[in-house]
């Protein structure tokens, strides 16, 4: 799920930083999701999707 979430992030020309921000996390936290290292609460899964501007289902796709 990672690499989509940076896939998507990626596509959208957005930096982890900028993810973090609109998500209500640090980059840190970002950092560790998209590298597998770490799994988002259903909470942070649906904000960085909101802020990437694609559905949650893309990341398990």
């Amino acid at each position: 799920m990672g690499a989509r979430i940076r896939a998507a992030r990626e596509h959208a020309n957005l930096t982890q930083e900028a993810v973090a921000n609109g998500a209500s996390t640090d980059r840190p936290s970002v950092v560790r999701i998209e590298a597998g290292q770490q799994s988002p609460t259903s909470d942070t899964l649906f904000r960085i999707a909101r802020v990437i501007g694609v559905s949650v289902a893309e990341f398990f796709r």
